[in-house]
């Protein structure tokens, strides 16, 4: 019976105690770390250097706004502060002062009542302590009527009150109250910072944690500790005491590291198959395309971030994965990951209005891995692709090659050159030098390359691009005195004009083919070419394009000191109707039976 007795009873004790174990209260990291003093607020320094300066020397002010996002602090610090201005030594080590600091909810109390039985309680001086401390949290929730009732109060209030309002969105606030307050601007945790506090926060638990799992976490965060720690209690729940990378990207449901640096590999080597069957897989392990292609972006940015040795602080990553960007960062061209970064972009923007978001994606995706790609070579390799071509007889404008001489040759950069100079938007026609190849070398020949006409607004990026395009690429000036200048006659010089007029017709510029043929030109002197015209918006759009038009006059005349003079004809320009009422009259002299229908109907201009 002693036996079965001793049994019992010591069954009875280890059940009490596995039970009360169990049932022992989880604690949260954010309360149960929540600091005490200001040296444990995180990445708040400033603002906790000037509290403590200002109790030091009795320098507090009687209002104090703390305004920032969520998460950083700013509750916090108010119960350190709180506390903090009571202590004379005297008290306890565990004392709170819970007796002198009211925390009222602005969100849920918000009404005018609320806010006069908060002013009756701060006429009672504190019991204990030399302060009463008043926390008002979400402050921007209360009514306009209680800050119209809080304003007196907060403006003068009694020796021993402190007000400390607390909020998120201190544009909600209204600006008498914001000028009774000393405004304190709380900042978002940096990633290291919130890293650094997380591996405190591990050792303390006894957690084994990769630091490329810690910053993913605090990237996570956002800037805000009190999300960090709640995450951090999350995934130590699902993976225990060893924090491992792979189990926070699991937990998080965000994407590893790994498959950014695998896709930027496939894009390097020009992979696109393999490319896309990753891309397959991102997508079947729940992750959506918008998700896969911005994440991209961002690797690329870190990428960029990497090339240069004074912008590797901005890279937010642990060590052992900044070294994997850093080895990533030297295989690709800060040409490429601009283009590579301008396209993600471009698909991030056009993702949510696409109609079949994957294949946007992965058309993206294509787009990346061809940056680099060069095309299939033809037998040979690199000195096929280098090979001399003929230059197409399209691009001169000289006679064609007598006794069947061959065009010449030109090697890869003047190739490129010439792709280039047709690329100019530049209507006057340029000369430019091209060689033959070493090994059949023969003296430089001058040739005219005739570059497409394209009109641009002189204020536009495109004509500024241009005209500093144009003059690296355009021949240099030959002296005045070295170019031709023959005798012609009115009547070659009136059927070129026509000439001209005529090719504007067919480039479809109507307007200036029209303003050409208002008057017949004439010659005023040997090389003055005179035209009247009836208005002076005319005289400005002719002026303004007189250059071609001098170009083409001056190269089919063999002349080139042709100058043009226009004038304006007062008289002509009378007859022409601008105004409604002169376009009135003039309809009126044609047909007078148009007055009689415009009284009828009692019509206005």
């Amino acid at each position: 019976m002693q036996t079965s007795h001793f049994a019992r009873s010591y069954f009875y004790i280890c059940s009490n105690t596995i039970f009360s174990r169990i049932l022992e209260p989880f604690v949260v990291s954010a309360r149960k770390y929540r600091p005490q003093t200001f040296k444990d607020v995180v990445g708040q320094e400033s603002i906790t250097n000037t509290l403590l300066n200002a109790i030091e020397n009795n320098h507090l002010a009687q209002a104090l706004l703390f305004c920032g996002p969520r998460g950083v602090g700013k509750t916090t610090c108010a119960r350190i502060l709180a506390k903090k201005i009571n202590q004379d030594g005297t008290e306890r080590e565990d004392e709170d002062f819970a007796f002198n600091i009211f925390e009222l909810d602005a969100a849920s109390n918000n009404s005018v009542d609320d806010i006069r039985s908060l002013i009756d309680q701060v006429r009672i001086p504190p019991q204990v302590g030399k302060y009463k401390v008043y926390i008002i949290d979400e402050v921007h929730m209360l009514s306009q009527s209680a800050f119209n009732a809080f304003l007196k109060t907060l403006e003068e209030p009694p020796k021993h009150a402190i007000f400390i309002l607390a909020t998120t969105e201190k544009h909600k606030i209204i600006p008498t109250i914001l000028s009774r307050c000393q405004i304190f601007d709380f900042k978002r945790i940096t990633v290291k910072d919130a890293a650094d506090y997380l591996k405190y926060i591990a050792e303390q638990q006894g957690v084994e944690a990769e630091e490329s799992a810690l910053h993913i976490i605090a990237q996570k965060a956002d800037g805000a500790m009190r999300d960090a720690l709640s995450i951090f209690d999350r995934v130590v729940s699902f993976s225990g005491k060893q924090l491992t990378r792979k189990a926070v990207t699991d937990n998080l449901n965000v994407l590893d590291y790994d498959t950014y640096f695998t896709a930027t590999d496939l894009i390097l080597e020009n992979k696109i198959p393999e490319l896309l069957v990753l891309f397959n897989k991102t997508l079947s392990l729940g992750f959506d395309g918008h998700h896969f292609i911005t994440g991209l972006a961002s690797h690329f940015r870190d990428l960029m971030v990497c090339q240069h040795p004074d912008t590797i602080p901005l890279l937010e990553v642990g060590e052992d994965v900044q070294k994997h960007y850093q080895e990533q960062a030297k295989k690709t061209s800060k040409e490429f990951l601009l283009k590579a970064i301008d396209m993600a972009n471009d698909c991030d923007l056009q993702y949510k209005t696409s109609k079949n978001q994957r294949l946007l994606v992965e058309l993206t995706l294509m787009k990346l891995a061809s940056i680099t790609f060069d095309g299939d070579l033809p037998a040979g390799g690199q000195e096929k692709k280098n090979a001399s071509f003929i230059i197409p007889a399209s691009h001169f404008t000289s006679s064609p090659p007598k006794n069947g001489t061959v065009a010449p040759k030109t090697n890869g950069t003047a190739s490129k050159q010439l792709e280039e100079n047709k690329k100019e938007e530049v209507a006057e026609p340029q000369e430019a030098v091209v060689q033959e190849p070493k090994e059949n070398y023969q003296p430089a020949k001058k040739i005219q390359i005739k570059t497409p006409e394209k009109r641009v607004s002189g204020l536009s990026l495109s004509s500024i691009k241009a005209k500093k395009a144009h003059e690296q690429t355009k021949a240099p000036d030959v002296p005045h005195e070295e170019l031709p200048s023959a005798p012609f006659t009115e009547a070659d010089m009136q059927q070129h004009w026509d000439d001209f007029v005529h090719i504007l017709e067919n480039k479809g510029r109507k307007i200036l083919a029209s303003n050409l043929q208002t008057d017949v030109p004439k010659l005023k002197n040997e090389n003055t070419i005179w035209i009247e015209l009836p208005n002076s918006t005319m005289k400005k759009e002719v002026e303004r394009e007189q250059s071609l038009m001098l170009d083409y006059l001056k190269q089919k005349l063999n002349n080139y000191s042709i100058t043009l003079h226009i004038t304006v004809n007062e008289e002509v320009a009378k007859k022409f109707a601008f105004t409604p009422q002169e376009k009135y009259e003039k309809l009126k002299e044609k047909n007078p039976a148009i007055d009689l229908l415009r009284k009828e109907f009692d019509l206005d201009f």
